[in-house]
């Protein structure tokens, strides 16, 4: 999939999980459904990394673009040094490690831990990032046509307002994990989703996407999950643009609803 499907995706995602969490008594104020949304918009681009063409790389400058060179270096490594034999051969490192169930895992651990521990200029710094992303993703067209500059700077207003708003009593800083010196260890879960449904889409494109390693599948330790052949498409086909974006709209506009007991 393209960047902007992701991020509708991972947006429409976070607001299903909300209003599963309302039917299960566990409501989300709507400062958590909100930037909650716009973390999972933004970290549904993040297994990109690897890709140096793709919109994460775009969205830091020159930073993004030395990570991306990076992790396609990092992850071709860890492809050829845990493939097997029914595996094929690879020059890059795109759809290997980072789209995979255990990258998700560990990076959304890794940023609950640190927003957990590491108070307010972690969780600014969090946000910040996923803001960016949100915006190159969900507004991509403006996005596109606008400067860096202004882009990270409604980024970075964006995550000064909402840190203010969430650090307020009963705007869910303590979502969910309730003890003591648990405030925003939730914000990992948006993360965790967001990869998980950027994987997914890929899935269902013409190249599937390893999303079970390191989990072996007959002679592949790399096996590209995805429906069968005839149901897939190529990214930024007219099925994920006509198709697919409408219905994430849709489900994510029924899932807001519902987390706000509107419905």
């Amino acid at each position: 999939m393209m960047g902007p499907a992701h991020s509708l995706s991972g947006a429409a995602a976070w607001l299903g999980v909300g209003a599963a969490a309302a039917a299960a008594d566990r409501p989300m104020p709507w400062p958590v459904l909100v930037v909650g949304a716009l973390i999972c918009a933004g970290a549904a681009l993040a297994p990109d990394l690897d890709h140096k063409s793709a919109t994460i790389s775009r969205a830091f400058g020159p930073i993004s673009r030395g990570v991306c060179e990076v992790t396609d270096k990092l992850s071709y490594a860890v492809y050829k040094a845990t493939k097997m034999q029914g595996d094929p051969r690879r020059t890059g490192g795109h759809r290997t490690l980072t789209h995979t169930w255990l990258w998700a895992v560990l990076i959304g651990t890794g940023t609950a831990v640190l927003a957990m521990t590491g108070g307010r200029w972690a969780v600014l710094a969090v946000l910040f990032v996923h803001m960016v992303l949100a915006v190159e993703g969900l507004l991509w067209r403006a996005a596109r046509v606008s400067s860096d500059v202004l882009v990270w700077l409604l980024g970075a207003t964006s995550a000064w307002i909402l840190a203010d708003i969430l650090h307020k009593p009963g705007n869910g800083a303590d979502w969910l994990f309730t003890a003591p010196g648990q405030e925003y260890l939730w914000l990992g879960l948006p993360i965790v989703l967001g990869a998980l449904v950027h994987d997914i889409g890929d899935a269902l494109t013409v190249s599937g996407c390893p999303i079970l390693w390191p989990i072996p599948i007959g002679r592949k330790r790399w096996y590209p999950v995805g429906p069968p052949k005839p149901m897939r498409f190529r990214a930024g086909s007219w099925v994920e643009l006509k198709l697919l974006m409408p219905v994430f709209m849709l489900l994510g506009g029924v899932g807001g609803l519902g987390a706000l007991g509107v419905i």
